[in-house]
């Protein structure tokens, strides 16, 4: 055996094998997918960051207010049976709301 010392890997965490003596850098957002089935999380972790993503999702639609009808019309498209009686759901609760002084 020789006596000259030998090279191990870094053990900081931080350590980037690829290019020794850099560090890793922070990963791009959206980068790690929250809803990965691969993933070594339980089902139920798994449930409910799906139920958190669903509820974000709502929330940002709510949050454009556009009407059920109008992507489909943006698009040159007649809008859909469900989407026509979304829409009039939507105007005869705001149209009640209006009538008892709450909107």
């Amino acid at each position: 055996m020789s006596s000259g010392s030998t090279a191990f890997p870094s053990t900081d965490s931080t350590a980037n094998p690829h290019n020794p003596g850099e560090r890793f850098q922070e990963a791009p957002p959206n980068a790690h997918d929250n809803i990965d089935s691969k993933d070594q999380r339980s089902h139920k972790n798994t449930v409910a960051a799906a139920s958190e993503a669903n509820k974000a999702q709502k929330q940002a639609e709510e949050a454009e207010g556009l009407a059920p009808t109008e992507v489909a019309k943006s698009h040159g498209n007649d809008p859909s049976r469900g989407a026509v009686i979304d829409e009039q759901i939507q105007n005869e609760e705001a149209e009640y709301l209006r009538q008892k002084g709450k909107a």
